[in-house]
């Protein structure tokens, strides 16, 4: 078929975010209207942008490049095609070309480089966009050097502890006996995360990539994708595309060729927040009821059916390729400090412009939350942003210059974790906030420690009475105390971070729990 008679690409969103806002609709009746009209288009259903608001965002390929026109409803589609989107046509849904909108063109794409610009379950697509390169690196490469490769890289884990990679995978390539594992921790509960779910609808052999080149790196034949149930879509999207990559030899028993086997799962959750802590994840893996183990052994030396294992989340492993097809050094050089490459921030909350943003470490939370996210959707001013999930602390508007840094984070008592922020206007009651952190480890507890069990019940109770000004004084510093237990004696992250937004509401709102108005009493 020659150009003049080639077929109008049009591109419509599969992840699931814009279908929850009518994608699904807009592509049948964008087939329908061109149908009636004798026009010849080849509908691309792809994943999203990350411009949330925008969907569902509709992009046609022009000469001039990729044209975006959102959000589109199925009654906005007479006049599209009657402006003459197909060919880029002026509209007032129209952003002019994709790559020019502002929102994108700052951002640093790594991870996210081919989500929204290819059809995620084609492997055609994938490998004629640097797809497998990264592999195809690796199996001419010892473990040892891949190892090394993503040492040198500086990559870190995309979660709350950001331990290096690189470490992780050498522990496991060293430790003893032939059958280790590889699993990807993909339950992604955070409040405001969405990253992992957007990266395995729209790119899934990526993920696939990334932990093929772990398997190799660390000597696993065999790996496990720990999926919450909550999403269905991306449990769809993994199935076939990891059928379709054995099937082209990228997995099974001769990796590319390389006599090297790798084989891929995915196993679903069942909705428990615990099971995002590692261990809990392993127990669940294994058929048994989700509770946090206690370390040592780490799982790097005794993991999943007491095997050595490689644990990461999507976005570590998703970073890998590459790492592998650029170098270490290529990775290394985005970020600042000991915080490496970049990470996919996501925006939520009270938010003009919700979405993800690819950047460097070292951007601050006034330039994502004004720059990119265009302030609030109230209009009021922003009080706090919850960064790291429900666990993570509250940080108030006098700390949005300091830069996205592990270390320059934890220095103010804050985490990344995850990259999610939440965002609350001036009309957010922090007290509610602080004790919504607080029922939440409550409910989500697996139970087994004390700390986590029983603080987290009497934290609830002790809030309520400071709230109902019962004894203010005394009960403040009963939840200081019980904060420094939780931290210091709970078993795993959930009961050892629940005292964070505790924390930090306390340290930044005060007047919201009343003490400011009792110190002027006195």
């Amino acid at each position: 078929m020659n150009a003049a008679t080639a077929p109008i690409r049009i591109y419509v969103p599969i992840d699931s975010g814009a279908l929850s806002v009518g994608a699904g609709d807009v592509a049948l009746h964008i087939t329908a209207e061109a149908a009636a009209r004798g026009i010849d288009i080849q509908l691309v259903r792809n994943g999203s942008r990350g411009l949330y608001w925008l969907e569902p965002l509709v992009e046609v390929d022009t000469p001039a490049g990729r044209m975006a026109y959102g959000p589109v409803t199925p009654e906005d589609l007479p006049s599209l095609f009657e402006a003459g989107f197909l060919s880029g046509g002026m509209h007032r849904l129209g952003h002019g070309l994709t790559e020019h909108i502002p929102f994108l063109a700052g951002q640093e794409r790594l991870t996210f480089r081919r989500i929204g610009i290819t059809d995620p379950l084609s492997l055609d697509d994938y490998i004629a966009h640097d797809g497998f390169a990264g592999l195809r690196q690796a199996v001419g490469m010892e473990s040892a050097a891949i190892v090394k490769a993503v040492t040198d890289s500086g990559l870190r884990g995309r979660g709350g502890a950001a331990f290096p990679t690189g470490i992780k995978w050498n522990t496991v390539l060293h430790a003893a006996g032939p059958t280790k594992y590889v699993v990807c921790n993909a339950d992604e509960g955070d409040s405001g995360t969405f990253s992992d779910r957007m990266l395995m609808e729209g790119d899934p052999y990526c993920l696939i990539e990334g932990m093929t080149i772990a398997g190799l790196a660390v000597g696993a034949t065999q790996g496990y994708i720990y999926l919450r149930s909550e999403y269905p879509h991306a449990f769809q999207t993994l199935q076939e595309a990891i059928r379709r990559a054995r099937d082209a030899g990228w997995l099974g028993s001769d990796v590319a060729g390389s006599g090297r086997a790798f084989e891929l799962e995915v196993r679903l959750g069942a909705g428990a927040y615990v099971c995002g802590e590692e261990t809990a994840m392993l127990e669940s893996l294994e058929g048994k009821r989700g509770i946090v183990r206690f370390k040592p052994p780490l799982p790097a030396v005794q993991g999943l059916f007491g095997k050595p294992t490689v644990i990461n989340n999507v976005m570590s492993l998703a970073a890998v390729p590459l790492i592998l097809a650029r170098g270490a050094a290529f990775y290394r050089d985005y970020g600042m400090g000991r915080s490496h490459g970049t990470l996919p921030f996501q925006l939520a909350g009270n938010l003009r412009h919700p979405g993800l943003v690819e950047k460097a470490f070292g951007i601050t939370l006034r330039e994502l939350l004004l720059d990119y996210g265009g302030g609030t959707a109230s209009g009021q001013p922003i009080r706090a942003v919850q960064v790291g999930g429900p666990l993570g602390a509250f940080v108030p508007e006098s700390q949005f210059d300091v830069p996205l840094d592990y270390e320059a984070y934890a220095a103010m008592g804050a985490m990344i974790g995850h990259g999610g922020l939440v965002v609350f206007d001036d009309s957010a009651d922090m007290a509610r906030l602080a004790r919504y952190a607080m029922e939440f480890c409550a409910i989500e507890s697996c139970g087994k420690c004390t700390p986590c069990r029983i603080g987290s019940t009497r934290g609830v109770e002790v809030i309520d009475r400071i709230i109902a000004d019962e004894d203010r004084e005394a009960n403040l510093a009963l939840l200081d105390s019980l904060c420094d237990t939780m931290l210091n004696g709970s078993l795993c992250a959930l009961g050892g971070m629940a005292p964070y937004p505790v924390k930090s509401a306390l340290a930044h709102f005060p007047q919201d729990f009343g003490i400011a108005a009792a110190a002027t009493a006195e």
